[in-house]
């Protein structure tokens, strides 16, 4: 019996591969297939199911190219969604024979109203293991007010009450030595403070996290309601392309990955709509980009940031990448459902730059060089674009917090003619932040390399006492 699981960092997402007597399972798997394909074929394996939790919203799944290049059945549980593609509707309770060993689908609704978890029944007969999706995650629960923006009659309340149920009636009364492999683990904005650990044992479950603490209904609802933060305008619109279908990851690849010149680029950029989207790291970026690129970079939360952000998944992308990586970027876009990538830019920046084009650059300064800057001007206008959380837990004296989350909801408090000084945790948000607002015409923004770590590692800049994160929730 094969047991594993697939973690992808940058989506905090996890997608498992069950293997028995030559019949494989995949559970929640990602966008790109070829890699599932490839470890049956390297097991001598054939791909009989493909396994749903729910209806993602934080990515775009691969159950319905997975399905058409092997032929396995897509599994869901109950629902009464109409789907744009052949799958099965199961029952609840209902077993799925994978080999020698069987699945067991229990219908657990709260998250979303097909949740379900997959029971494992190992080759022996034993109970081995729970794939929870986002129902139960290590040290959380599923958030429950995502299905409420695609069904407009459910409300968080109504979810929160079903996911109660769901916990007491379907999980708790679990053997405690079961495995928990949860969809998603911190990072994920599908719920609100995720442990680090992507496994766990249903027994340590039980014993520390909140959700399955002895608590009334009304208790439930109040404690896994409070903190939530607005999910990110993407999600929604990967809901429906989970359900109705989207077109195929080759197919996306193919146009994404077109090589243009720097005049090809340039008539792009001028001609459409297209976002130029700039993948390089940070501090590359800093020293020379186009004028009105984006930069997130891809060594970061790259698809997270990029779903926050841009909120059409239709928005057409033309691409600045380093060298070689062209094709990471375009996979990872479509990920969070950003099919419509038209191009690179052949040869990158330094393509553009000996075309002899128009370039911009954005200023920084060292750790040490903005604390003389504050100790001599104690009102320096400083910016701090880390999550409100980040910030109250702990910040430097005086600045202000605009975190990069609400960029649209706070740009009307940034003077466009007041020099800024920005800064994120370690310097990866604060070039967003500083990329973005310089597209909209910002032009005073000074980046502080390495951000609030650097400034704080300096021990020359005051900052607020320390307040564990986990207590402003």
């Amino acid at each position: 019996m094969i047991v594993k699981q697939i973690y992808t960092g940058c989506l905090a997402q996890g997608a498992y591969y069950l293997e028995s007597a030559g019949e494989a399972a995949i559970i929640d798997p990602l966008r790109e297939v070829q890699p599932y394909i490839d470890q049956a074929a390297e097991n001598g394996a054939t791909i009989k199911y493909i396994f749903e939790t729910h209806f993602h919203a934080d990515f775009v799944s691969g159950h319905q190219d997975l399905a058409k290049k092997t032929g396995a059945t897509i599994v869901f549980g109950p629902t009464s969604m109409e789907m744009g593609f052949e799958a099965k509707v199961a029952e609840d309770g209902e077993v799925f024979q994978l080999g020698k060993a069987k699945v067991k689908l229990i219908h657990t609704p709260g998250h979303t109203m097909e949740s379900s978890i997959y029971l494992l029944i190992n080759e022996d007969g034993k109970e081995e293991a729970i794939f929870t999706g986002d129902t139960l995650f290590i040290g959380d629960v599923g958030r429950p007010d995502l299905a409420q923006k695609v069904i407009a009659e459910l409300t968080q309340e109504k979810l929160a009450a079903h996911l109660y149920d769901s916990l007491r009636n379907k999980i708790l009364p679990l053997s405690d030595d079961l495995i928990v492999y949860p969809a998603h683990g911190a990072g994920s904005a599908c719920g609100k403070n995720m442990s680090k650990e992507t496994s766990d044992t249903l027994g340590n479950q039980k014993k520390t996290n909140y959700a399955l603490q002895e608590m009334t209904r009304e208790d439930f609802i109040k404690e896994v309601l409070t903190g939530l933060t607005p999910p990110p305008a993407y999600f929604p619109q990967n809901v429906l392309m989970n359900i109705q279908g989207y077109d195929s990851i080759d197919n996306v690849l193919d146009r994404g990955t077109h090589p243009l010149t720097p005049v090809e680029f340039e008539v792009i950029a001028n001609e459409t709509s297209a976002l130029i989207l700039d993948t390089r790291k940070p501090e590359v970026f800093a020293k020379g980009f186009i004028p009105n690129s984006i930069n997130i970079g891809i060594d970061g939360s790259f698809a997270v940031w990029v779903g926050t952000l841009v909120p059409d998944v239709k928005q057409e992308i033309i691409v600045v990448a380093e060298k070689g990586r062209e094709e990471e970027v375009v996979t990872r876009l479509a990920r969070v459902g950003y099919d419509n990538t038209l191009g690179y830019l052949d040869g990158g920046f330094e393509a553009w730059k000996a075309a002899g084009n128009e370039w911009d650059e954005i200023p920084q300064v060292t750790a040490d060089q903005f604390a003389e800057l504050m100790a001599d001007n104690p009102d320096l206008p400083v910016l701090d674009v880390r999550k409100k959380s980040e910030h109250d837990s702990e910040h430097v004296l005086g600045v202000k917090n605009v975190p990069l989350d609400y960029i649209n909801n706070h740009m009307s408090e940034v003077a466009k003619n007041t020099t800024h000084y920005v800064h994120c945790a370690g310097g990866y948000r604060s070039m967003i932040f500083n990329s973005v607002l310089r597209a909209r015409g910002f032009d005073n923004l000074v980046d502080v390399a390495g951000g609030f770590d650097a400034i704080k590692a300096t021990g020359k800049v005051k900052v607020s006492d320390y307040v564990c994160p986990s207590t402003l929730l």
